[in-house]
């Protein structure tokens, strides 16, 4: 196929990406531990982890993992939030020669339980906040070893008797659990000292990471991500990013913001991974939703990277005290995860002199497949061009390209593209076409220059009267009104159209009315687009990474 997009490449971007430098990503993490020994890995809660003591932690629990007498590929569950303990745990199976779950610490027991069994885990890393949840679901499991781990395990002997204290005692974050056979996570460290880390042969498809989707389209799947997957992204996203950083750049100056969790994909890849290979510092925020608490923990570092979704954006820019952090060190402020509207952009440029820079990805891609070049300061309103060594196809119901400019299914193909979904060769076969191309589910539409505009969700698409709607565009409409804090819309029943558009609201201001709001969309939307109800809402619902989730409202109108 004609690859367009090239001729919209920065100067010294190359077409193509070698995932051979690397053996496997274990090969890519001692790598960084050698060269960047005395420099900081990772900070939360004021403590600094430096590389040498990442490696050292992750290589005495690889060690302990190893003991338990799991074999090679052996599935591990991680169930934390951002705390020093995830990366340490990450690390640490994926040199024992194991597959990291990711498992997000807020699941329901049933949601765990589905998951653990789908995989196939055999041991699991969890925070004891959240131990209660696996012992309602772990008999019913494949579940041999636990190692439990406490919020302050890696904060020193003093400051981790507090934190304990506080988070058992004052804040009750711990339910009472009963995990007879679990071992504490500083008991792994200890016993681990005392034994060798044995070298485990692993190769570019050996099984990294088992990705699970999230269930936003049915039942929650496992994207199969093997080590040449992730390491091809890294390197993608390292020689596209590179000319944001500045040519001088180095370890030293490098600071990424990790909000959000390393549990999801894009925090995975654009945190722990890349930064790893950089020699950066990791700030990790354990819990992102507290904003005051954030913008305190942004104001003790010159942080050089902030990837995030678009709630967390207008989340920061509508707390008081963002606006007098120090901005200068900020070279590149990363949107992912969900569409980024332009109001959001043009007030964070405004208030931090950083445009966001806007990138596309699925859990299924390790996650990125395109991107706004660095070297492009203004907002595009797309999420840019095939990043390198990526293929890019928009294609008809009948998986045929459509004319440029035309809509259709966004299509992927690239070394960063899944093995397929863990034990689901049903399931692969429907996204996968027979040349190698993932079918994303994602309506977009190219342009001559090969950037790509999202229109939106294939299945959250609405049908007006014959007219297809997108709710991105109506929602970036609407974000727009000095009024609105967040918004999103859906379609619903409707006797004369088919469907109808229904806008869900949080208010900026309070006194904002129907009336208001429906004269404002009337003058910027033609008819057929227009919401034809209104409702005022506290909150919207949302994922782990802040995404606003249609589904949820759509199924609230269905159960109703």
């Amino acid at each position: 196929m004609e690859k367009i997009w090239l001729k919209s490449y920065p100067k010294d971007v190359p077409a193509e990406i070698d995932p051979t430098q690397y053996r496997s990503l274990v090969h890519l993490l001692e790598e960084s531990f050698r060269k960047f020994a005395s420099h900081n890995a990772y900070v939360c809660m004021d403590k600094f982890l430096t590389y040498a003591e990442f490696d050292e932690h992750s290589k005495k629990l690889g060690a302990w993992l190893q003991s338990r007498g799991l074999k090679k590929g052996a599935r591990v569950a991680v169930m934390m939030p951002n705390v020093l303990q995830n990366p340490v745990a990450i690390a640490a199976v994926l040199r024992a020669g194991y597959t990291v779950v990711n498992v997000n610490p807020l699941y329901t027991p049933r949601e765990l339980e589905h998951q653990l069994n789908d995989s196939g885990a055999e041991a699991i890393i969890i925070l004891e906040n959240f131990a209660a949840t696996l012992e309602q679901v772990i008999k019913k499991t494949k579940i041999e070893h636990v190692v439990v781990a406490s919020m302050g395990d890696m904060l020193g002997a003093l400051k981790g008797t507090i934190v304990n204290f506080v988070v058992r005692n004052v804040k009750k974050m711990v339910p009472v659990f009963s995990l007879p056979n679990a071992v504490r996570f500083k008991q792994a460290l200890a016993e681990g000292a005392r034994l060798p880390l044995k070298a485990v042969d692993l190769t570019h498809d050996d099984i990294a990471f088992l990705q699970y989707t999230g269930g936003t389209t049915g039942v929650s799947k496992g994207a199969t991500l093997t080590h040449r997957n992730v390491i091809a992204n890294v390197l993608q996203n390292d020689v596209w990013i590179r000319p944001a950083l500045g040519k001088e750049a180095n370890a030293d100056d490098l600071i990424v913001i990790c909000a959000l969790p390393l549990y999801h994909i894009f925090a995975l890849t654009a945190c722990m991974m890349m930064a790893t290979r950089w020699g950066a510092m990791n700030v990790l925020i354990p819990n992102p939703r507290d904003i005051p608490g954030f913008v305190k923990e942004l104001a003790k570092y010159r942080f050089t990277v902030l990837p995030a979704v678009n709630t967390l954006f207008n989340g920061l820019l509508n707390n008081p005290d963002f606006a007098k952090l120090d901005f200068s060190s900020l070279k590149l402020s990363l949107g992912g995860g969900m569409a980024v509207q332009q109001s959001v952009n043009d007030q964070w440029l405004k208030v931090t002199g950083n445009s966001i820079h806007e990138a596309y990805g699925l859990s299924e891609t390790s996650p990125g497949a395109t991107s706004n070049p660095a070297n492009v300061k203004e907002f595009s309103g797309t999420i840019g061009v095939p990043l390198p060594s990526t293929d890019v196809a928009i294609l008809d119901d009948d998986g045929n390209p459509v004319p440029l400019g035309q809509p259709g299914e966004i299509a992927i193909r690239g070394p960063q593209v899944m093995a397929g979904y863990w034990n689901r060769p049903d399931e692969t076969a429907k996204v996968m076409t027979p040349d190698g191309f993932f079918k994303s589910g994602d309506i977009g539409i190219m342009d001559e220059r090969g950037f790509v505009r999202i229109v939106d969700r294939k299945k959250d698409m609405i049908l007006v009267s014959g007219f297809n709607v997108y709710p991105t565009e109506i929602e970036g409409v609407v974000a727009a009104h000095p009024g609105v804090l967040e918004c999103a819309c859906i379609g619903v029943p409707d006797a004369g159209s088919g469907e109808a558009v229904k806008l869900y609201v949080v208010r900026k201001d309070a006194s904002l009315t129907t009336e208001q709001l429906m004269d404002y969309c009337k003058q910027n939307l033609t008819a057929y687009k227009k919401p034809k109800y209104i409702e005022f809402r506290d909150q919207l619902p949302k994922s782990n990474v802040g995404k606003i989730l249609r589904r949820e409202l759509r199924d609230e109108l269905k159960a109703a």
